[in-house]
C-alpha cells in the first residue's frame, strides 16, 4: 500500500483525492491546505471545468490533516506527495518534497517559466524519489488510443491534426488564475495539455507560429498555434478561456491519417470518438477505462510499488511542454515564427 499526502484541496486536489479512491494500491494518509482544511472532513462546494463524482468527505480519523506542507513532508509514513497548489508554489514544494525523500507528482504546468522548471528537473535528477508531472491527457482513454494508433501506423501516417480545448474562464480560484504573471493564463493552464500531447505523439516541434490575445489574466487567454513537427504533418491547436457563460468546457481532436479520419469531441458522450475509415462505414470507437486522472496516478503508484520509474511522462517532458508554450507566447507577442532548435534541456 502506497501512502499518499495531497497538498492543496481546491478543485484539482479534490479530483486527485477521488481518483485515489479508485486505486486499490493507494491510501490517502494525509492532506494539507492552509485555508481549506475542514474540521469535519467535509469538502463541498468546489467545482471545475470537468465533472467529477459528488462532494468528498474525508474521515479525519484515518487521514491526517496539516496546514503547513513542511509538517506533512516531515511525516515518515508518507510515500508519495501530490502537489495541487497554484503554479507559483510548485517549485518550492516540489523541491522540498524531493529533498525529503518523497516520490512526487506535481500538477501542470510544472512551473511558470522554463528557468523554474529546470530547477525542479535538476533536483529530481538526483532525488531518491520519483518525480512525475501530472499531464493527464496522455492517460485519457481516447487520447491514449490516438497515441497507440499513431505509433502503430494503423491507418498510415498522419497527414494533418487539429486539437481544440475551449472553456469559459475559470469560475474557481480566480485570484490565482487571473494573475497571468503567476498562472500563465489559458496558455499554461489549458492549452499546455494539447501542446504536450502533440510532442508526445508527433515529436517535439521544430518551430511554432501562434496568434492569440489576453482578456482576463494579462497573459495569453486565447491561442491558436501551428506546429512544425518532425514528420511533416500539418498540426494546429486552439486553446481559450473566451467562451461565454453557459458554454462550459470542450476538448476535441480531428486527425487525418492516410487511410482514415479520427474525430473526437468530448460533448458527444458515449459516441465521443468516431472513426471514418477508407472503405468502411463510419463507426464509434469505444475506449473503456478510468479517466486520465485515475490513469496518471495509478501509473505513478504502480511505479512506486514496483520500484520502476514512471515512463509515460517524465520531468523533462514537463519542462519541454513549458518551453514550447513559452515559444508560443513569444510568437503571439512578436507575430513571428519561433524556432525551438536552439532551446535545449
Amino acid at each position: 500500500m502506497i501512502n499518499v499526502g495531497v497538498i492543496g484541496l481546491g478543485f484539482m486536489g479534490q479530483t486527485h483525492l477521488k481518483a485515489y479512491q479508485q486505486i486499490p494500491q493507494a491510501r490517502v494518509a494525509a492532506v494539507c491546505d492552509a485555508v481549506r482544511l475542514p474540521a469535519d472532513g467535509n469538502l463541498a462546494g468546489i467545482s471545475g471545468n470537468i465533472a467529477t463524482t459528488p462532494d468528498l468527505r474525508l474521515d479525519l480519523r484515518e487521514v491526517r490533516g496539516y496546514q503547513d506542507y513542511a509538517d506533512l513532508l516531515a511525516n515518515p509514513g508518507i510515500d508519495l506527495v501530490d502537489i495541487c497548489v497554484p503554479t507559483p508554489l510548485h517549485p518550492a514544494i516540489a523541491k522540498a518534497a524531493l529533498e525529503a525523500g518523497k516520490h512526487v507528482v506535481c500538477e501542470k504546468p510544472l512551473a511558470r517559466t522554463t528557468a523554474l522548471c529546470r530547477e525542479i528537473v535538476r533536483v529530481a535528477a538526483t532525488a531518491k524519489g520519483y518525480f512525475m508531472p501530472a499531464m493527464c491527457l496522455r492517460f485519457w482513454p481516447e487520447w491514449a488510443w490516438l497515441k497507440q494508433t499513431i505509433d502503430r501506423q494503423t491507418y498510415g501516417r498522419v497527414l494533418a491534426a487539429r486539437f481544440r480545448r475551449v472553456s469559459e474562464p475559470p469560475a474557481w480560484s480566480q485570484g490565482s488564475y487571473f494573475k497571468g504573471d503567476e498562472s500563465g493564463g489559458a496558455l499554461l493552464d489549458l492549452h499546455i495539455h494539447d501542446t504536450d500531447f502533440i510532442q508526445f505523439c508527433l515529436g517535439r516541434p521544430r518551430s511554432v507560429f501562434a496568434s492569440g490575445l489576453s482578456r482576463f489574466s494579462g497573459a495569453i487567454d486565447h491561442v491558436v498555434t501551428l506546429y512544425e513537427v518532425p514528420g511533416g504533418a500539418t498540426v494546429s491547436a486552439e486553446g481559450t478561456w473566451l467562451m461565454n457563460s453557459g458554454f462550459g468546457f470542450s476538448m476535441a481532436y480531428t486527425v487525418n491519417f492516410e487511410n482514415a479520419t479520427a474525430d473526437y469531441e468530448s460533448g458527444r458522450g458515449a459516441e465521443a470518438l468516431r472513426l471514418y475509415e477508407k472503405g468502411q462505414p463510419p463507426r464509434t470507437v469505444a475506449c473503456p477505462g478510468p479517466d486520465g486522472y485515475v490513469g496518471e496516478l495509478a501509473h505513478l503508484v504502480e511505479a512506486v510499488r514496483t520500484a520502476h520509474p514512471p515512463t509515460v511522462v517524465t520531468a523533462l517532458d514537463g519542462l519541454s511542454a513549458v518551453e514550447i508554450c513559452e515559444a508560443e507566447e513569444r510568437s503571439v507577442k512578436t507575430g513571428r515564427i519561433v524556432s525551438l532548435a536552439e532551446i535545449t534541456h
